[in-house]
This record gives C-alpha cells, sequence and structure tokens, in this order.
C-alpha cells in the first residue's frame, strides 16, 4: 500500500472551502485504479493544520492519478491554504 499525505495550513474562515475541495479531489480519486481511500484529518495540538490522506494499491497508480488530474483539480479547488508537506509513504506491516 501507499499513502500520499499533504500538511497544510487552513486559516478558519477557509476549512469549509478546505473540506468541500477535498471532496471534489477524493471524488475523483475514488475513480481512478488503484485507489483505496481518503480521509481528512484535523492535527491535534496544531492551530489550523490539516492533511488531506490518500491511500492507494501502488505509487504507480498514485503518479498515474496526479500526473492527469493534480493541476487541473488544484485551478477548480477555492480555498486559500498553505501546503506545509507532502509525504510518500510505503506501508511495511497492514493488520
Amino acid at each position: 500500500m501507499f499513502i500520499h499525505a499533504v500538511l497544510f495550513e487552513v486559516e478558519p474562515k477557509e476549512v469549509r472551502d478546505y473540506r468541500k475541495d477535498s471532496k471534489m479531489w477524493a471524488s475523483f480519486a475514488r475513480k481512478a485504479k488503484g485507489f483505496i481511500g481518503y480521509c481528512t484529518v484535523k492535527r491535534v495540538n496544531a492551530k489550523n493544520q490539516y492533511a488531506s490522506v490518500y491511500q492507494w494499491k501502488t505509487e504507480a497508480g498514485h503518479e498515474r492519478f496526479m500526473n492527469k488530474l493534480h493541476d487541473w483539480l488544484v485551478s477548480k479547488s477555492q480555498a486559500k491554504v498553505e501546503v506545509l508537506g507532502y509525504y510518500n509513504l510505503k506501508a511495511i506491516d497492514v493488520v
């Protein structure tokens, strides 16, 4: 399993749009080959930080999705957010 997470700083007035944008991204990812799941999380003990977390069967599935739709989805997103970091993770133990 491959996990892609993006950590954002989202001001309170932008949270509604960020969540709407996140659902839009997830709806397109859901149709992509190799997609497993998505969740939006709020970082505990960190002010205004949220992460979008995607699970894929393989890194190649994630790359296909990003190459095909990333720029277009960015152009459609409404929330003004600041990216704090990108995290690409490969599962080594899954229960």
